[in-house]
């Protein structure tokens, strides 16, 4: 195409990826567009066709002969939804065989009491049986391979129990040796995915007896609940030493509030961060703020209240309402999570409702330790993560899968996902790692495994059908007609002087006259 280019053609070039790249603006300069195909480098990432042909009709604007070629494999996604780009359209397929094996998925999941289950997905997205060994590594080390028969264009699951303590897994597709199958495109036959490593946080507890609140705490996963011992004015009690990532006050306060997070139910009296007022019985008109995510599935309307204490504290929000004041508060307080249930259970029926349990269950999850990524089912290539360092942490150093490695800020948003494999995120402070933690980032794109070239694809209401073999562009035959006319002139130019040699080697010469 940049060699038929005629003179006064211009021409941009897009890489299309995840975020398209325009590799050369509109140009009519050849070695520069060249030197941008030479240097282009194929992407692993999705391919984003919505936003790359939207840039690509920006360039029709003020055109009024403007034509865009499409090369690919045809896979569009839902390209009836892309738009239409004004001007002649002309589509250039690519590849000549669907025969592709990948590995679709790769998730862990575990029952309570059971052991932590691996589940992957193997597609076979061409049009004939293959046959492929499927390979597990935890953590490094090889834990089974097996081979399996794929259907065409079907999958197959595999679930493979995982060990104790593991850390990560790499699956791998590989054909048998001597085998007559074809696996066209390697970078979806591997994939990745890390242990979740939640831990079991501990809540201390203290309270006079409550049994639906004991009886909640005890119900919910990955909790483990220590009673405290309410003689004690220092809200202690536990073992010296022991990590308690959260504190649940029940219609008693300590002398002094501790420094961590806190669920204050029935509070007695005030603190030095927030103020009990008087009972209120005026319980009319319950109103939860359905804008908060941790109210997503919490209906109040059924519930019925005596009464509760009116509490204010200027650094919370009111989650929960009724007309006599808030039920529920939350906030952050001094780099402490808190928050303020006003009333006493046993003067409600919530303990009787479905509400109790998702409600506290709620607040758990946000009062639980926050980690320094949230990825738990890994990232497709080309996602971004944000990274929460804690406050200790001052950089945070991310280890790319080829052993790259990048500074950031201690808070930021990575999104140099590019590579499938695993990346290491590091916390740092001073130097020091202060916390470790891993992520998979795999391609799982069935746009992107089915490489069937497709004859035509659809822009909104056209079709494009594939262009003919021709060479696509126009090409100037005026050097050709001048040189032919050169041609014809220098044969002239020579017949002329043979005629003019010829004619005086055989001049007439008159009777008598000497030769």
């Amino acid at each position: 195409i940049v060699n038929t280019m005629s003179s006064g053609d211009t021409l941009s070039i897009i890489r299309v990826t995840s975020a398209p790249e325009v590799l050369t603006p509109f140009t009519g300069d050849r070695a520069a567009l060249e030197a941008a195909l030479q240097s282009a480098q194929p992407s692993r990432t999705s391919a984003d066709w919505n936003a790359a042909l939207t840039l690509a009709a920006a360039g029709a604007a003020g055109s009024a002969d403007f034509s865009a070629v499409i090369i690919s494999d045809g896979g569009l996604a839902d390209a009836a939804r892309l738009p239409a780009i004004p001007g002649r359209l002309q589509y250039i397929p690519v590849g000549r065989s669907d025969r592709n094996l990948a590995i679709s998925g790769l998730a862990t999941a575990a029952l309570p009491g059971g052991p932590t289950q691996l589940f992957a997905q193997i597609t076979n997205y061409g049009s004939a049986d293959a046959e492929v060994i499927f390979d597990l590594r935890v953590d490094g080390e090889l834990v089974s391979a097996e081979r399996v028969a794929i259907p065409a264009n079907d999958s197959l699951t595999r679930a493979q129990d995982l060990p104790d303590g593991f850390a990560t897994v790499h699956a791998g597709l590989t054909l048998p040796s001597g085998s007559t199958d074809a696996d066209l495109l390697a970078d979806d036959n591997s994939a990745y995915t890390v242990s979740a490593g939640a831990r079991t946080r501990r809540a201390l507890v203290m309270t006079t007896g409550n049994r639906f609140l004991e009886q909640a705490l005890r119900s919910l996963p990955d909790t483990q609940t220590l009673r405290g011992d309410t003689t004690r004015a220092d809200a202690t009690g536990v073992l010296p030493g022991t990590e308690i990532d959260l504190y649940i006050f029940d219609g008693w306060l300590p002398a002094q509030l501790p420094d961590g997070d806190m669920l204050i139910l029935n509070p007695p009296a005030d603190t030095d961060i927030f103020a009990v007022g008087p009972v209120s019985t005026d319980v009319l008109n319950p109103r939860v703020r359905r804008d908060d995510p941790r109210m997503a599935f919490i209906d109040f309307s059924t519930v019925n209240l005596l009464q509760f204490r009116t509490v204010t504290a200027g650094w919370a929000e009111a989650l929960i309402s009724v007309d006599g004041g808030p039920l529920l508060l939350a906030g952050e307080h001094e780099g402490r999570q808190i928050a303020i249930l006003t009333f006493d259970l046993r003067d409600s029926d919530l303990p009787l409702q479905i509400t109790w349990p998702l409600l506290l269950a709620s607040l758990l999850d946000w009062f639980a330790p926050q980690s320094l990524i949230d990825a738990p089912d890994g990232l497709r290539v080309g996602d971004s993560i944000a990274l929460r360092p804690g406050a200790d942490a001052d950089t945070v150093r991310i280890t790319l899968p080829d052993g790259a490695q990048q500074t950031l800020d201690r808070a930021a948003v990575f999104a140099d996902t590019a590579q499938p494999g695993l990346y290491r995120v590091e916390a740092l402070a001073d130097g020091a790692v202060m916390e470790s933690t891993a992520f998979a980032v795999n391609l799982f794109d069935p746009d992107e495994s089915r490489i069937r070239p497709a004859n035509e694809i659809t822009l909104g209401d056209t079709v494009v059908t594939q262009a003919a073999e021709a060479e696509i562009g126009q090409r100037e035959f005026w050097p050709w007609l001048a040189l032919l006319a050169l041609l014809v002139l220098v044969i002239e130019w020579l017949l002329y002087h043979r005629r003019q040699r010829a004619s005086v080697r055989f001049k007439p010469v008159a009777r008598g006259e000497a030769r």
